[in-house]
């Protein structure tokens, strides 16, 4: 069965014709319907301060602020693998003064990897519009004998239970699931708060690998932390060309891959949503944004918000699926 994580054929080809559509110009036809925002506006952010998703986000909410004209503050609220901050919008008045941009992929990862993530995101988050994708890599100490993913496991096989890996957002959960299953390991996932919190145990040897977002991978890549074995995406991304994917390295029903959106909670006023995804669309679009995507290990992908919405759920349906086949233990 084909962990396809991103798009099918099928849904590529029915999203496929609004991929290129423009984006609506802040201030153009709409603008005289609102006059939000009146205030400073708030983004929620899962992670700690300097992880890869809070450098995602502060960009991101930075560059939606010229279109808003108002100060964006990014609120770390972190715990339960994301589902503090998702709960936290969910309950949020829906007058877009609370928003969140995060993986659209990890929160519809946790509303199957939790027995109660506390929320229904399928009822309670819209997506109002996507921006990049990125992997997750398996990531070993620079210091590491491991040059290929082939050395790492057959190191692995040989250690069995006494082997371990680290884990920390539900993106990288499943795609390590998964490659222990189709590997045929009992190597031990551990869970880590941050990919940060997981550097020393990888230096010290206490871990094997782990697998960590591409964009902090690859700044503790270049910092000579760690090194890049392989990417969980089908691909390579563009990004990052010399690392290769799980898939071309023969597990090829591994694809499993995080895209970065922003959320708000269901409700919004009509006005309020065309002003945010137009605001959010653009940034999207901008060369500055492309750019910036490039240093940040992910790829672009818009998706407008009918497709992103659509997508969104389609993906929790689909997760439902991969922790099944993953065989991962859903949490309490």
């Amino acid at each position: 069965m084909s962990m396809d994580h991103t798009f099918s054929r099928r849904r590529a080809l029915q999203l496929g014709a609004g991929l290129l559509a423009p984006a609506v110009v802040p201030g153009g036809a709409f603008a005289q319907e609102t006059d939000y925002p009146t205030r400073d506006i708030r983004v929620i952010c899962a992670f700690p301060p300097g992880s890869g998703a809070d450098v995602l986000a502060r960009f991101y909410a930075e560059g939606m602020r010229p279109y808003l004209s108002k100060p964006i503050i990014v609120e770390n609220k972190v715990g339960a693998s994301g589902n503090l901050a998702t709960i936290a919008v969910a309950k949020a008045k829906p007058d877009g003064y609370t928003l969140y941009i995060h993986g659209g992929s990890s929160v519809a990862g946790n509303m199957a990897l939790f027995k109660d993530p506390g929320v229904d995101a399928a009822k309670t988050i819209e997506v109002l519009g996507t921006v990049s994708k990125l992997g997750f890599c398996v990531s070993v100490a620079a210091s590491s004998p491991h040059k290929t993913l082939a050395d790492l496991i057959a190191v692995l096989k040989e250690k069995g239970e006494k082997g371990s890996y680290a884990t920390t957002a539900p993106t990288g959960q499943v795609t390590g699931a998964l490659l222990k299953e189709m590997a045929g390991l009992k190597t031990v996932e551990i869970n880590y708060r941050t990919g940060g919190d997981t550097l020393n145990d990888l230096a010290s040897g206490s871990l094997d690998f782990a697998m960590l977002d591409s964009t902090f991978a690859v700044a503790q890549e270049r910092a000579g932390r760690v090194r890049l074995l392989a990417i969980g995406t089908r691909e390579r991304l563009q990004a990052m060309p010399d690392v290769p994917s799980l898939h071309e390295l023969g597990f090829k029903d591994i694809n499993v891959t995080g895209w970065w959106a922003l959320m708000a909670p269901v409700g919004l006023p009509e006005p309020v949503k065309k002003k945010l995804r137009a605001a959010f669309a653009d940034m999207a679009r901008a060369p500055k944004t492309l750019e910036f995507l490039k240093t940040a290990a992910s790829d672009p992908f818009i998706l407008d918000a009918e497709q992103a919405q659509k997508f969104f759920l389609q993906e929790i349906e689909d997760w439902a699926r991969y922790v099944k086949v993953a065989k991962i233990e859903v949490k309490g």
